[in-house]
């Protein structure tokens, strides 16, 4: 593999970067004009003793703003665990240190906007999740590395990174939407890696939004209807997905999780037509309507889908290595599962067919006797199912900015009445920023992806598009009559009539008002600015 540093030094002067590895025998310096935008290799000795030098840990990228050019640096990394011997780190700190050394040449509603892009940059790199490792790949699995050519294994990490598509509406994602060339939102690969005694396993899940064109924009209702596109030749990515899926992969079992009544049946029905007109028999799909199911507490009913399934997870089997390092068992498919926003029911499905996996890998190894369950080791089982929901929290905190739900089941394997009252917390707050803050955080991630590149210009930016004028004035209306309302209740008048009449009046009022804004929804709502295309969840 190429070369890779542990340690690096910024050095600072008014005309250039100079980032130098730190590593014993390293010469490596990495020279970035600040005028020209201008990148070179050179070495220390090139390095000037008037710079200003302080210790980092990495380069996140540059980014364009309003101001020019920035750099992303990581200033400090926490030691999360080992690998297959080798440390992987989390970014725990950035500094976002901009090529121009003033803001002078900004107007005041450039500055400001340049601000707000900071802020959201700054949104993004505080948002928990970014790992990595300097001497291995965590970009791809153990099995597609283990079949990989010489000359791949001697190309850097940079170079071999493959693009995953990871969210849409709050956490690391390179497309937010289904498009013409198959990339679908919230696809998130997930692998399982067991080792004992140089011996190493590892099973695949993906999870990944129902890919065809659909919306379900924030309207200030719990559950807005999911829309359909009519305008739209949804086979083009519909095919294209599944093609790239497939020769990925291999088979697929798709596990359609949604209510399969209601708003989302048409969902469902639509997703089972497409599946069918592929006529592919490498593809099998199962819908599976997990709040029917599960009512009334029944959760021992998901047992019915791991059941149902059983048969082919054998056939797609789990990748594995023996200590002598050969290679004694490939994956040969992978269930890809989804439910609307691909987090929550999605997450208790794939925790229970890794664990299914896992029981198998741990008998091949001899850690567990044939006939030994992985319910009879007590500790181990604990950890287990806090790694899944730790995994579970960690996805929902990057797509819907709360922890996920129905992770009592995940910990403990049962439902609880304290999981369903925080289950409802987390929904509520989850309302609240899907309506209110969802499209600062999806501009953000649009900003820190490239989705949208921001022009030096004198243009106008899509941040000083204006609300209309009911934004402000309904909801001021709806607070003032509310407030007289209770007023009245507070202070009655001279007669009971009297009372009834103020009181019957201003909630008249408050309740049309609510009932306008409620109509008007998207209006009030904060939509993304910075990408005017159609949103897919």
């Amino acid at each position: 593999m190429a070369t890779c540093y542990e340690r690096y030094n910024l050095h600072t002067t008014p005309e250039k970067f100079f980032i130098e590895a730190c590593d014993e025998g390293a010469d490596a310096v990495l020279a970035i004009d600040r005028v020209s935008n201008e990148m070179t290799l050179t070495g220390k000795k090139d390095v000037p003793p008037s710079a200003v030098t302080r210790p980092i840990c990495g380069i996140m990228g540059t980014i364009r703003l309003v101001a020019g050019m920035y750099l992303v640096v990581i200033t400090r990394k926490r030691n999360v665990g080992s690998l297959l011997g080798h440390a992987v780190w989390k970014a725990a700190d950035f500094d976002v240190i901009s090529y121009k050394k003033t803001v002078l040449h900004l107007s005041e509603i450039q500055s400001q906007e340049n601000k707000t892009f900071l802020s959201m940059l700054n949104n993004v790199l505080t948002t928990d999740g970014f790992y990595f490792c300097t001497d291995f790949d965590l970009t791809h699995t153990l099995q597609r590395l283990a079949n990989t050519s010489p000359d791949f294994q001697e190309m850097s990490l940079l170079e071999r990174v493959k693009h995953v598509v990871l969210i849409a509406v709050s956490s690391r994602c390179t497309r937010c939407s289904i498009d013409s060339e198959g990339h679908a939102a919230n696809f998130v690969e997930s692998e399982q890696i067991v080792l004992y005694e140089g011996a190493k396993a590892s099973f695949v899940q993906t999870r990944g939004s129902m890919p065809f064109y659909w919306s379900q924009r924030p309207n200030l209702r719990y559950k807005p209807k999911p829309i359909i596109s009519k305008t739209t030749n949804h086979m083009d990515g519909f095919q294209r997905h599944f093609d790239s899926q497939l020769l990925i992969y291999g088979k697929q079992t798709i596990l359609n999780l949604v209510n399969q009544k209601g708003s989302e049946k048409p969902l469902e029905q639509a997703f089972d037509r497409m599946v069918s007109g592929m006529n592919n028999d490498m593809l099998k799909y199962i819908a599976f309507d997990f709040h029917k199911e599960c009512s009334h507490m029944r959760w021992d009913r998901l047992q019915i889908l791991v059941d149902a399934v059983a048969d082919k997870q054998e056939e797609y089997g789990y990748f594995m290595v023996n200590s002598e390092g050969k290679t004694v068992a490939q994956q040969k498919g992978v269930f890809r599962s989804n439910c609307m926003d691909c987090l929550d029911r999605t997450n208790v499905i794939q925790s229970l067919l890794a664990r299914r996996s896992l029981q198998s890998q741990l008998q091949r190894m001899g850690v567990l006797n044939v006939g030994q369950r992985i319910e009879e080791q007590a500790e181990f089982e604990k950890i287990y199912k806090n790694a899944w929901a730790d995994n579970a929290n960690a996805c929902a905190v990057q797509y819907a900015g709360t922890g996920a739900l129905k992770t009592d089941f995940t910990r403990t394997g049962k439902r609880t009445r304290w999981g369903l009252l925080m289950d409802g917390w987390n929904s509520m707050i989850r309302y609240y920023k899907n309506n209110f803050s969802d499209g600062f955080r999806q501009d953000s991630i649009d900003l820190f992806l490239g989705n949208f590149a921001v022009d030096e210009s004198d243009g106008p930016t899509p941040l000083r598009v204006q609300k209309d004028w009911k934004f402000l004035t309904l909801p001021i209306i709806m607070l003032v009559a509310f407030s007289m309302c209770i007023v009245c209740l507070l202070m009655a008048g001279d007669t009971w009539t009297e009372t009834l009449a103020y009181v019957m009046f201003w909630g008249a009022a408050s309740a049309i008002t609510a009932t306008i804004i409620l109509f008007n929804g998207q209006d009030f709502v904060d939509a993304p600015k910075l990408v005017h295309k159609e949103k897919m969840d």
